[in-house]
Formats: C-alpha cells, sequence, structure tokens
C-alpha cells in the first residue's frame, strides 16, 4: 500500500507541475505532428479560399493544443499553398498577412495563461479582422475582403471552434488533477491511520505513570522472594 501511495503522490505532483509522464509526452509529440501533416496535406490540395482559410485556422488552434511549437508551425503552413502545383488563389494574398498576424496574436496570448486567457485571446484575434473589415476601405478602396460575410465566417468560425475545444479541453484537465489530489489525500490518511494502528497493536496499550496529586501512589508488589532471616544460634541454659 505504501508503494502505491507514494506513486499515486508522485503522479500528482507530476500533474500539478505541469509534467507529463514519458508516454503522454510521446502522444502529444505524435498528436502534434500528425495533426500538422493533416493540415499540410488540406493545405497542399486545391480547394475554395474560404475553405482553405477554415481548415488552417481550426487547425492551427488544435495542433497548439499538442504543446510546443505545433501551433506556430501551423501558422506557418499557411504559405504552403503558393507552392502547391494550382497555386494559390487569389484571395489567399490578403487572407494570408491579415490572419496570420492576428493567429500569432492569438498564439501568444493563449500561451500566457490558461482557462481565464481564452476569451482575451480570442478578442485580439477577433476585434483585429473586424476593424479592418470596417474601416479597411477607407485606407484602401480595394480592400474588401475581410468585409465579406464569406471571409468573417470561416475566419471567426474556426476560432471559436478552436477556443472551444481548448476550453473544454483545460477544464478537464484541472477536474482530473483536482480529483487524483483529493484521492491520494484520503488514501495518505488512511494508510497513516492503519499504521497508527498496527505500531499499537505491537506496542500495546500505554501505561499512565502520572501521579495524581492528592493520591497516594499504590504500592508496588514485587514478585521476588523476601531474603530469610539468618537462623539464630541455641546455647545451653545455665
Amino acid at each position: 500500500m505504501g508503494t502505491t501511495t507514494t506513486t499515486r503522490v508522485r503522479r500528482t505532483r507530476r500533474r500539478e507541475e505541469g509534467q507529463l509522464s514519458p508516454a503522454m509526452t510521446a502522444l502529444r509529440l505524435l498528436g502534434g505532428w500528425v495533426t500538422l501533416g493533416v493540415l499540410a496535406y488540406l493545405l497542399w490540395t486545391p480547394a475554395h479560399w474560404a475553405v482553405l482559410l477554415l481548415i488552417w485556422v481550426g487547425l492551427t488552434i488544435l495542433a497548439d493544443e499538442f504543446g510546443g511549437w505545433f501551433g506556430y508551425i501551423g501558422a506557418l503552413l499557411g504559405g504552403l499553398p503558393f507552392f502547391s502545383p494550382p497555386g494559390a488563389p487569389d484571395q489567399w494574398t490578403v487572407a494570408l498577412p491579415l490572419v496570420g498576424g492576428a493567429l500569432l496574436a492569438l498564439l501568444l496570448v493563449k500561451h500566457s495563461g490558461g482557462l481565464f486567457v481564452l476569451p482575451f485571446a480570442g478578442a485580439v484575434y477577433a476585434l483585429p479582422l473586424l476593424a479592418i473589415a470596417r474601416f479597411g476601405t477607407k485606407l484602401d478602396p480595394e480592400l474588401t475582403l475581410p468585409a465579406k460575410s464569406t471571409f468573417q465566417r470561416a475566419a471567426l468560425l474556426a476560432m471559436v471552434a478552436g477556443l472551444a475545444f481548448s476550453f473544454v479541453r483545460q477544464l478537464v484537465g484541472v477536474l482530473l488533477r483536482y480529483s487524483a489530489r483529493k484521492r491520494v489525500t484520503q488514501t495518505t490518511t488512511v494508510t497513516n491511520t492503519v499504521f497508527l494502528d498496527e505500531e499499537n497493536e505491537v506496542e500495546g496499550p500505554a501505561v499512565d505513570t502520572s501521579v495524581t496529586p492528592g493520591v497516594a501512589p499504590s504500592p508496588q508488589v514485587s514478585l521476588t522472594k523476601a531474603p530469610s532471616a539468618p537462623p539464630r544460634k541455641l546455647g545451653r541454659r545455665r
């Protein structure tokens, strides 16, 4: 039981410190590279620019959930359509710098904290795109793509879906860590109680040697035999 409790305590401490076991680390790396591979394949495949935008933002945020630099690598993969055989759509030259900058800002804010920074990460991503959609034509009359509903729907929907997945994952992780810590605490308490009970059984009940004031201590009975008196010598009577 002691070995099992120690193992659980170590696992709980690793979870609290953000450390992962070798198996979980390997699974995270595998998931991150697989997600990036799927993203690269889909960006290389010819598709409508709105579909590419939706896939790019959504899978980049998903890849970031596996830790490391997967999110930033996914953001850089946004330039892959320019190297595909059919070439990138015309709208991609406008969507890539706008959404790419907002996506990098989202990842930076997302990495600065846990659950409570996700709304700020979403705001950092969405507000610049909405501002460009509102005032972009005043800066450049040809900058009409951000104001289209197709652009906004693809960019914002992918962001909301990705951050919602991140929120659920982190919330489940917090609940699992709390449950594991509570279970280890209860197991440790039970183990200590059983250990103390075993010690008391081995040592026997404790004897109270204190003397109550005003009460005479009871006499101690000795079990050893008292020495006998020396024999008397009998003399003649005169």
